[in-house]
Order: C-alpha cells, then structure tokens, then sequence
C-alpha cells in the first residue's frame, strides 16, 4: 500500500502538505481533487520518485511498477504502432536482448532471448498496442504513420496509449481526458474499470470521476482528506461536513462569547473573581474549531441578447470541408478526410435551441462549427444569417483567436476598438479603467492584466476567451470544447451562465454533465451528414460502445 505519515512537502517556498497523513489501499481508484494550484500534480511528482518528502514519512512498495503519461512532446520518426509497443517495458528489453543477441551472433543468448519475449506475450504486443491506439480515437489508416505527422493533441493521445501499454500496478493519471473526444473518452473509462492496478487521476470531469473511481482524496489547506465514494459522493459528504462544522463553529462562538461576557462583568468582583478565573482557564484550554473557509468561487454571466433573429442560421444543402488550400492546415480531424467532410447540409438554428453536437472522432463536428463561426466558407450551396446576428465562438484550441505576445488587457482594447468601430459599444464602455474592471471579474487582476498571454495557463486562456465572448453580447453561442483546461469550479459557473443565457447555444464536449445540464437537443454528425438524435447521453454512450464494437470486429 501507499502510505505518507505525518508527510511534509514543500515545492520551493510552499508547502503542499503539512504533516498529512493517508493511506491508498492496492487495487484502489482515486480520485485526487482541489483547487487549481492546491499542489495535486506536485503530489504525483512524490508519488514517481522526481520530489522527496520534506518530512514525516512516505512508502510505497518497491516491487510496484510505475506507468504514467511523458508530459513531452514526442518527436520521433517511429511508426504510432511501434511507439505504442514500446511503453511495454518488458517486451522493449525482451526485443533489445534478441536484437543484441542477433548482432552478436551468440546462439545461447538467442536462445534465452528469444524464449523471454515468448514469455512477455511478444506475438500479442503489436495488437495489444493498436486495440490502444483505435480505442483512443485513430484510424485503421494512421496506425503506421510516422509520429512526426501528427498534431500535439493526437501526439499526446499517443503517449497516453503508451501509458496504458506499459505493465503496471499504480498508474498515474493528470488530465488524461483534455485530448479526448467523448468517443475516446468512454472507451478509456471502460479501459479502467477493467485495470488491476491502483490508480490515481487528477480530473475535471466529474462524470468521467464518478465512471472510474471509488475513493476521493480532497488537497486543500495543505491537508489530505479521503472520502469513500466517487466525485458525487464527495461532495455530498464534503457539502455535510461543512455544514456539521459551521454549525459546531457557530456553537463554540457562542460559548465562548458567554463565557467572555462573564469574565467581563466579574472579574473585578471579589466574589466572583475565582469563577471567572475558572472560565478564563477554560477559554484557554478551549480547542477552536476553525470557521468554515470554502474555496473562492468563480461566476459570470451572459447580458441579455440585444435581439434574437429566428432563424438565426440556415444550411441549404451545403457542403462544409476545407479547400484546398487550406487543407493541410485542417486539424488531423478533417486532413486524413476528404476535402469535402459534410454533404448537401440542411439545418436550420431557431432562437432560444441548446443544441448539442454529438458525433465519432474525425466525423466533422469541428467543421460544422467552424462553418457556422464562419471560419470556413461552405463548398457548396449556402448559408443565410439572421439579421443582427451577434456570434460569440469558443475554438477547440483557445490560441486560434488570442495573440500569445499580448496581454489581457490589450485583447479586451482591440475588442473595444472594433466594436467602436463598427458602431457596438458593448454593455461596457471602452474606457481602459472600464475594461480593466471588467477583467477583473473573470479574476484577471494585477500583474495578470498585463502578463503575455502565452504564458498563461491552459485555464486562464480559458477564462480570457470566455471574457472576450461575454463583452460582445452574442445571441449565438458556438462553443466547441470549452471546458478543456477548466477546473470543475469554473465549469459549474459556466454550466450556471449558459442556462441563465437567453440566446442560442451550439455545444460540442466531452463534457458529459455539461451537455446534460444545457442541452436541450442532440445532432449527431455521423456518415457525412448532420441529422438529429433521437435519445440522451447514456444512449449516445451505449451507441458508441456498439460502433467501437463493430469497428474492432472490422
């Protein structure tokens, strides 16, 4: 078992945990949550050896073998199969013993080599990895490009499958689901209620939490707390706690605000000198329980649309895809397609729709949506926007709109200018002071307002888009994965703003309990086409499990 005991650990001058103890049982799933910043990552880098406890004392089984995911960019002119098959450790020593063997031309050590990769399953290495690779969204095409050829996020992907190839028995998981598609996302929950091993993940999504794990480890204040149950439980219990410990707090106030009220009015009384001296005593030896502190919470709003054209958008028999000039800058989700991705589209978007955009990895969902946001122009046939159409666009990958060399403060300027422009002032003005206040209550404060966006966080890149979407007032929300990078904190308040929205939502996510919580209505984009899907999430869920199926069978 994992055992830290009265551990502390420090990550320069913070200290991430102080004298915490717990205890992570083999085979168990866990869940390790907190805020952003808390230390949850830091605490991973304890767990595979890179930090060293600062005090106190920290176990874990030496015979364990360790599997986590390469935060590097993987560069590498090897086939997606054979880097893949090369997170076996056992099967990559076993091949570079027969190979050495070979080259050396010693037939006893070829013999022993060749009888070890018979016993790490070496026949079974080459499917075993592209069963990994398929189920995390590939093409049966891709197996054999170079991985070199891929985009970051599928490079990632890669590495993930890698983690998963490699024999373990704890495996560390941090944000394994920001470059998934729901497709790939159900296929690795499946793949982990399956694995023998302990596990621990770090996650924002609760749905994929409550799939996959069974205990909670809570990190705040420096302290680990654990919960038996999955995320909904924890907070159930955390929410209970809480209340039991505001209650208990409001009682001690009280005692003690009795107990000084006597001391007060006696303590100068003879007679009562020496009972207000006991009380005294017992204010001192009173054990304070401490207020109830919750973490800061993060909300915004969306203003009320300025009008709401209907319909607001319309396809007649549209092609949607990328012309040739721009296709080898498509995403690998639409380069290893066709150039045209949809056919002979018609849909029509009525105001007040919450529509949410379902469909298999490469399908073309990001093409739709992109079309609509009119970064791409449709091959064929025709759009038609309702007029005064305002339209706020969420990109898969935040840095599409924003420029890495600029600040905060200069994106939410040139946004103000524009709109001057064009004869939109914004419900704010365009004063700096304005915009700087406005900034601030997306938590854009300080030295934050004028540091480059580049280096900022996945999250706070985030929360800039969303700040920027806001100001312009839309009443057409496309938003296409807007939750990667967000912690659970601001995917609630996000969850809260978009069904308080009174415009239109177009919603693609992997996000599961964002898409329950907003959506409305379903289009499946499968085969070409757009059309509408008749059910909820979970048989959305049963249908992807019977397309992996017969995929596999395939």
């Amino acid at each position: 078992m994992i055992t830290l005991k009265k551990l502390t650990l420090r990550r320069g001058p913070k200290i991430i945990l102080d004298k915490a103890s717990i205890t992570i049982n083999p085979g168990e799933k866990v869940a390790l949550v907190g805020r952003n910043g808390a230390g949850k990552s830091t605490l991973f880098r304890l767990l595979d050896g890179t930090l060293r406890e600062d005090g106190g004392d920290f176990t874990l089984p030496p015979a364990w073998r360790l599997a986590q995911v390469a935060q590097d960019m993987p560069e590498t002119e090897a086939s997606a199969t054979r880097f893949v098959m090369e997170g076996d450790t056992r099967w990559l020593e076993a091949q570079r013993e027969v190979e050495a063997a070979e080259a050396g031309e010693d037939g006893m050590r070829m013999a022993h080599a060749y009888m070890a990769l018979q016993e790490v399953d070496a026949h079974t290495a080459e499917p075993r990895a592209q069963t990994l690779i398929l189920g995390l969204g590939f093409k049966t095409e891709q197996l054999h490009q170079p991985v070199n050829s891929f985009s970051g996020g599928w490079r990632m992907r890669l590495q993930l499958a890698r983690a998963l190839m490699c024999p373990s028995d704890l495996l560390l998981l941090d944000e394994p689901t920001n470059h998934l598609d729901l497709d790939a996302l159900v296929w690795l929950e499946a793949w982990l209620q399956r694995y023998d091993g302990t596990l621990l993940v770090i996650s924002h999504d609760r749905d994929f939490l409550d799939a996959v794990t069974r205990v909670t480890l809570h990190l705040t204040g420096a302290q680990l707390t654990r919960y038996g149950g999955n995320y909904s439980t924890f907070e159930d219990l955390r929410a209970e706690k809480l209340s039991l410990q505001l209650a208990a707090h409001q009682k001690q106030q009280d005692k003690i605000a009795h107990l000084q009220d006597f001391i007060n009015r006696f303590k100068a009384k003879a007679s009562k000198a020496k009972q207000a001296q006991s009380r005294v005593k017992a204010l001192e030896r009173m054990e304070r329980i401490a207020p109830v502190l919750t973490e800061a919470e993060f909300t915004f709003e969306f203003q009320e649309p300025l009008n709401l054209p209907n319909p607001m958008l319309s396809l007649r028999h549209t092609d949607l895809g990328y012309p040739p000039s721009t296709a080898e800058e498509a995403s690998l989700e639409e380069s290893s397609l066709p150039r045209t991705i949809l056919h002979k589209v018609s849909r029509s978007v009525q105001a007040g729709e919450r529509i949410g955009i379902l469909g298999a990895n490469g399908q073309g969902k990001s093409t739709l949506i992109k079309t609509l946001a009119g970064v791409l122009t449709p091959l064929n046939g025709e759009m038609i926007q309702g007029r005064g159409l305002t339209l706020g666009y969420f990109a898969q990958q935040e840095l599409d709109v924003l420029q890495p060399e600029d600040t905060p403060l200069a994106h939410m300027i040139r946004l103000a200018k524009a709109a001057i422009a064009q004869g939109k002032g914004g419900w704010v003005q365009g004063r700096e002071q304005d915009l700087r206040n406005y900034l601030g209550s997306f938590n854009f404060t300080g030295e934050m307002l004028a540091q480059r966006v580049g280096t900022l966080s996945g999250g706070e890149k985030a929360r800039l888009v969303l700040a920027m979407i806001v100001w312009q007032r839309p009443n057409l929300l496309l938003l296409d994965e807007p939750t990667n990078h967000l912690d659970l904190a601001t995917r609630e308040a996000l969850s809260v703003a978009l069904n308080e929205f009174e415009g239109t939502v177009l919603l693609v996510s992997h996000d599961r309990a964002l898409l329950r919580a907003v959506c409305d209505e379903f289009w499946l984009v499968t085969g070409g086409g757009v059309q509408d899907f008749d059910g909820d999430l979970e048989d959305y869920q049963r249908f992807l499990l019977e397309e992996a199926k017969r995929a596999r069978a395939a």
